[in-house]
C-alpha cells in the first residue's frame, strides 16, 4: 500500500476496516429511556468537568435497539446518560455503553470517543411490558420495564425530535503507544435528519445490580422520574472537540 491508499482507508484492520466512512444512517431505531432521581455525589463523580450535572441528579438509563445501521448492521446497546450543561448549554454527557457488535463499538470508540463495551443488551416487548435487560460477563445488571404505548406523543413528535437533537457529549481518551494520553477530548456531536416514527410515555420501573465491569448500580435509584418509548430515522455525523484536557494542561504548564 501506498501512503494515498492508507489515507483514504476509514479504519482498521487494513485488510478489512470495521466500519466505513461515515456519516451514519439508521433506521427504525427503537428507544426506552427510564428517566430517574439519583444521588447528587454520584452523579457528580461520573461527570468530568467543566460540564455541570442537572441540579436534580437526573439520569436516564437506555436501551437501543437499532435492526437497520448503515455500516453496523443490526445491534442494540444499553447505558447511562446524564443531563448536564456545557458554558450554559443543555447537553447529555454518555457515561457508560453496553452493546453486542464489534462495528459500532470500534467506530464509537475511536471516532467519537462513546464509553462503548461488549455486552448482552435486550429490549422486546413481553406481552403487555415493554422490557430492557443487560447481561454482563453472564450476570444480569439492569433490567427496565414500562406499560406498553400506554400513553401515546402522536400530535407532540416535536418534543421527541428535539430531545434526540440536542448536544451529546462523549469523554473520548486514547494513549499513545508509550501509554501516555494522546488525546483527552470533550467531544460533541447532534444527531440529524431526524423523523420521528412513533413516540410515548408511561410507567415505569428500573433495577440495577452492582457489577465491577459494569458499574450501571453506582448510580443508584432514588425515584423514578416516567419512562419514554420512542422510534425514529436519524443520521449519526462526525463531531467536534468542545475542550481538550491535554491543551488545558499545555496552557497550565506555560503560565508557570
Amino acid at each position: 500500500m501506498n501512503r494515498m491508499q492508507i489515507l483514504r482507508l476509514p479504519s482498521m484492520p487494513a485488510a478489512s476496516p470495521s466500519y466505513p466512512h461515515g456519516p451514519y444512517r439508521f433506521t427504525n431505531r427503537e428507544y426506552f429511556i427510564v428517566a430517574y432521581k439519583s444521588d447528587p455525589a454520584a452523579v457528580r463523580a461520573a461527570v468530568p468537568e467543566p460540564l455541570v450535572p442537572d441540579a436534580e441528579a437526573i439520569v436516564y438509563y437506555e436501551w437501543i435497539r437499532m435492526p437497520d445501521s448503515s455500516g453496523f448492521g443490526d445491534y442494540t446497546e444499553s447505558g447511562v446518560v446524564i443531563p448536564c450543561t456545557w458554558q450554559g448549554t443543555p447537553c447529555n454527557f454518555v457515561s457508560q455503553m453496553y452493546l453486542d457488535d464489534d462495528p459500532p463499538i470500534a467506530a464509537g470508540r475511536e471516532i467519537w470517543g462513546f464509553p462503548k463495551k461488549y455486552a448482552h443488551p435486550k429490549l422486546e416487548v413481553a406481552t403487555d411490558t415493554l422490557t430492557g435487560t443487560l447481561d454482563y460477563a453472564g450476570q444480569r445488571v439492569a433490567i427496565g420495564t414500562m406499560a406498553y404505548k400506554h400513553d401515546g406523543f402522536a400530535r407532540d413528535h416535536e418534543r421527541t425530535s428535539a430531545a434526540l437533537a440536542k448536544m451529546q457529549v462523549n469523554l473520548k481518551i486514547i494513549p499513545h503507544v508509550d501509554g501516555t494520553p494522546a488525546i483527552a477530548q470533550l467531544v460533541a456531536y447532534k444527531l440529524t435528519d431526524v423523523t420521528v416514527k412513533g413516540s410515548w410515555t408511561g410507567p415505569a420501573r428500573l433495577h440495577l445490580v452492582p457489577h465491577v465491569n459494569a458499574p450501571v448500580a453506582d448510580l443508584p435509584v432514588r425515584e423514578i422520574v416516567g419512562g419514554r418509548h420512542f422510534v425514529a430515522d436519524l443520521t449519526l455525523p462526525y463531531g467536534n472537540v468542545i475542550h481538550d484536557y491535554l491543551a488545558e494542561n499545555a496552557m497550565a504548564v506555560a503560565a508557570q
